[in-house]
């Protein structure tokens, strides 16, 4: 139920792939709130600090779901060669994407060499800052690479509704139910 089989996803996969759509989906909303946020609003520092918490969470966690897919096999791939070609490379550019945006974050708050607190709980050090335009350009980026992440998901949605809706086959199913391919 844990692990991944070529039938179907294990548990984990499926936890870590729902957990990072809700925080992608979530993080966007609040990053583009906060950019109308004036200086006296009560949420002006409340929602950056949340903003980077989660963000830092979701690159651990994208960091596991990464060595996790290394490790485990992946569920044979459904539809005709040019579906599942574009689905690999669908997946590499949501990866990719995912990297790009957390990491030119993680450069927009670390750029003057202070840390990201994460919930107060602990902090992740700044590795890389006092670049020449390191804010500026990392938010260019991050912007950027966050709306082609959302409009990559969005596609990477559509094709999966199509799949169960118009395919009628399991890959949506198998991206829900860990017990899906123990099932005989």
């Amino acid at each position: 139920m844990w692990k991944n089989t070529h039938r179907g996803w294990g548990l984990v996969s499926i936890l870590l792939h729902w957990v990072s759509a809700l925080a992608i989906i979530g993080l966007f909303a609040l990053g583009w709130w906060m950019t109308g946020l004036g200086y006296y609003d009560s949420w002006y520092n409340l929602g950056p600090w949340w903003h980077r918490s989660v963000g830092m969470l979701l690159l651990f966690a994208i960091v596991l779901r990464m060595a996790w897919r290394l490790v485990q096999p992946t569920p044979v791939a459904r539809g005709q060669r040019l579906e599942r070609l574009s689905a690999h490379l669908g997946h590499i550019g949501l990866y990719v994407l995912m990297f790009v945006v957390l990491v030119s974050g993680y450069l927009i708050s670390t750029a003057g060499g202070q840390g990201i607190e994460v919930f107060d709980a602990f902090e992740v050090p700044a590795l890389v800052s006092d670049l020449p335009d390191q804010a500026t350009l990392a938010g260019q980026v991050h912007w950027y690479s966050a709306l082609m992440l959302l409009l990559l998901s969005a596609v990477h949605a559509l094709a999966a509704l199509k799949h169960h809706r118009v395919d009628r086959n399991d890959v949506v199913v198998r991206m829900v139910d860990p017990n899906h391919s123990r099932r005989p």
